[in-house]
């Protein structure tokens, strides 16, 4: 029986949001009209000035994002996500990026679970060697055009719920698995691993590292600090 490594991807292996790039990309085409952009602009530039926080900016892209997907072709959805990825899958992580590939070596089977649009997140995990990969999918109509509905929405939300869904259908179990996140989102699915790794971890998951003595890695710069 393989092992398993889970792996965030927003902010852990790809260094940004999927989210935030495909939604600047549609802006960007004119698929997405300019003002979506300021939703979260005032966010945006409070969390540059370290005045507000990264939640704050992302949650105001997520609703920019679900206000004007509805009607929007699924074909240019594709095209864009396809393109996004083709311009930023080099933009990863270091250690993250070496740890894909030592478990692939060790012949790990490697999840990627992230909470951007299953296109991109598909897209972006066919350049990195993943073995299979679940975004939040969003519903099209019978025009194929996007109509804002997220399929399985319960599920993504709760990345635990998910990897034990996972685990179950593929016949896994979790001895010896490994997981890798960022924040305090994804405390429940790193507790049901055998090896948890909180990297460039925001202050809750931080915290909460601390207090189960979970492994911590920053990478900053050109150097990959290993705290505990």
């Amino acid at each position: 029986m393989k092992k398993v490594a889970i792996f965030d991807i927003d902010g852990t292996i790809f260094r940004s949001s999927l989210l935030i790039e495909i939604t600047e990309a549609l802006i960007q085409e004119g698929i997405f009209p300019e003002k979506a952009e300021k939703i979260y602009s005032g966010a945006f530039k409070n969390w540059l000035d370290r005045k507000g926080s990264y939640d704050e900016y992302i949650h105001g892209v997520i609703d920019a994002f679900e206000k004007y997907i509805v009607g929007i072709k699924e074909s240019d959805f594709s095209r864009i996500a396809k393109r996004v990825v083709a311009f930023h899958k080099n933009r990863v992580y270091r250690f993250t990026r070496d740890l894909v590939a030592e478990l692939h070596e060790k012949n790990y089977y490697i999840i990627a679970i992230s909470n951007s649009p299953k296109e991109t997140v598909d897209e972006f995990c066919k350049t990195m060697g993943f073995d299979r990969s679940y975004g939040r999918i969003y519903a099209t109509d019978k025009n194929g055009k996007l109509n804002g509905e997220t399929l399985h929405l319960e599920l993504m939300r709760d990345k635990a719920k998910l990897l034990k869904f996972i685990a179950k259908e593929h016949g896994f179990s979790l001895k010896g698995s490994v997981g890798v996140g960022d924040s305090e989102a994804d405390i429940p699915f790193l507790k049901l691993v055998d090896r948890p790794i909180c990297f460039n971890p925001n202050s809750k998951l931080y915290a909460h590292a601390r207090r189960a003595g979970w492994e911590i890695v920053v990478e900053r710069k050109d150097v990959v600090y290993h705290l505990q």
